[in-house]
């Protein structure tokens, strides 16, 4: 007797939406989507090829010529049909963000709220992409600048908040006029990506304007960066992956927008109110199991707190629920994979080779990390100099104000970070001798809203999303001048 094959609980999402229709991807390699809790296979389907990816391209070209001439209305209209699809979608997406990211309840819907802000700002940006006009040297002379769509974007997103860094892209990209073909880790292709995707075309994007490919790096290698037709390339991911990622798309004369990894410090000053330092440090070490690019990874502590808030922060630790996202109440789910696993505990192992003392010790289940708390911990120590992305807490002492800046300035990069002082003057004092693009006084490193810029220093990337910043990324300028009266020319 044949063994009957279990249904996949996600088997509807076996098409990408490529060349204006949706279709299997024609690749001989199989995308295996598996739900990080018990491994049970949620979907299972073709990858996209190098000439699906082609194809998604040039339909992103031609489609973007019409949607780039439609009325700011009519743009505004779609995305803000958009919003309000998602807020009707919002329970099939946290349980696609449950099961296919290990996301928990409450961060699959604090992703969900960050994404219908995003969308709601960007159905602004239409009617803010003002034009002016100059003034000219030439007599009879008139300078006009334009802001239009840059074209088609390609757009590269990670698996970590996969529904909330890819709408954070795509929203302003199409509201702004362009063409999209996206790219999602194909460890969450359809939070990051399909369902996206579906959403859009339901709020009534033509066709074509939008393109999903989910590939396998080993079959295209830098093809969809290389490829010709975009004009900018988004990515969201790591640092490493980022530079090599830049590097290609200037090589290429395209426009890079990179938001990469971070190393962000969360500092405590000597007048620092412990209780509420050590409930933000919970909250911003252990959100998605630290799997964040502006979550903490470095607690930096003046020593005349150190012993108190290492009882507190160690109590605050234990109380973390770990196990089920599905479960409610629970705070720290599954790592994104074994090899991910692999390599925190590694930086565990090293950094108390290295001489850190080890406060507080968890354990591996599978894909779970119980939390780690690493105290004594130097900056020039593995844990340290390097981002964690897993629920480890790192604490660093310091002696002074002084040497707190200069332990959170000591990595190459500077996404977040946050300052905790009894004085608010004084945390913004530190806050802005911090090489960093967002800082927060009196607060954890987690902060997402939709009108400020978010973005990065040094190698934490190049460029900033949302509020006006985004129109910036995703749009051109063209000066046409216009004489009025017949020109004098010195000769002819």
């Amino acid at each position: 007797m044949s063994e009957v094959k279990a249904v996949e609980k996600f088997s509807v999402w076996k098409k990408m939406p490529i060349g204006g229709v949706w279709k299997y991807g024609s690749s001989n390699r199989e995308c295996v989507v598996t739900n990080l809790y018990n491994n049970e296979v949620l979907v299972t389907f073709n990858y996209a090829s190098k000439a699906d990816i082609n194809e998604a391209y040039e339909t992103a070209q031609k489609a973007q010529k019409s949607w780039g001439q439609t009325s700011a209305y009519e743009r505004i209209r779609v995305l803000e049909k958009v919003a309000q699809l998602i807020e009707e979608k919002r329970e099939e997406i946290v349980e696609i963000l449950v099961k296919e990211s290990g996301s928990t309840k409450l961060k699959a819907n604090v992703e969900v709220d960050c994404a219908i802000a995003d969308v709601k700002e960007a159905a602004k940006y239409p009617l803010q992409m003002e034009g002016s006009i100059r003034e000219s040297l030439i007599p009879g002379k008139e300078n006009r600048v334009y802001r239009d769509p840059i074209g088609v974007v390609g757009a590269i997103t990670p698996w970590n908040w996969p529904f909330y860094l890819t709408i954070r892209v795509v929203a302003p990209a199409i509201a702004t006029g362009n063409g999209v073909v996206l790219k999602p880790d194909s460890q969450t292709p359809i939070s990051g990506g399909l369902i996206i995707a579906e959403i859009f075309e339901e709020a009534g994007l033509p066709q074509g304007v939008l393109n999903v490919t989910v590939a396998d790096l080993e079959e295209i290698g830098d093809y969809f960066v290389e490829h010709p037709i975009p004009e900018v390339i988004s990515f969201t991911g790591s640092t490493k992956a980022g530079q090599h990622v830049g590097a290609l798309a200037v090589k290429n004369l395209k426009k890079p927008a990179l938001e990469l990894g971070g190393n962000n410090a969360f500092i405590v000053l000597d007048d620092a109110d412990v209780d509420q330092a050590v409930s933000a440090a919970a909250f911003g070490k252990y959100m998605h199991s630290g799997q964040i690019c502006i979550a903490i990874n470095r607690i930096i502590i003046d020593r005349k707190l150190y012993e108190p808030f290492v009882e507190k922060f160690k109590e605050a630790t234990k109380a973390i629920k770990v196990g089920d996202p599905s479960e409610d109440g629970t705070v720290i789910g599954p790592i994104i994979n074994k090899k991910q696993v692999d390599r925190a505990i590694q930086l565990v192992e090293q950094t108390l080779k290295e001489g850190a003392t080890l406060i507080h010790e968890g354990k591996v289940e599978g894909n779970l990390i119980y939390p780690y708390i690493l105290g004594d911990v130097t900056n020039d120590m593995a844990a340290a100099q390097n981002e964690v992305f897993a629920p480890i807490a790192v604490i660093i002492p310091v002696d002074s104000e002084e040497e707190a800046i200069e332990v959170a300035n000591g990595t190459p990069f500077g996404l977040s970070g946050a300052v905790f002082s009894g004085s608010l003057e004084r945390g913004i004092h530190v806050a802005r001798k911090i090489k960093t693009g967002m800082i927060h006084v009196n607060d954890q490193s987690i902060n997402v809203e939709p009108n400020v810029p978010f973005g990065g220093e040094k190698y934490s990337g190049l460029g900033r999303y949302c509020g006006e910043w985004a129109i910036d990324e995703f749009t051109t300028v063209k000066w046409v001048s216009v004489q009025k009266q017949p020109r004098q020319y010195p000769f002819s």
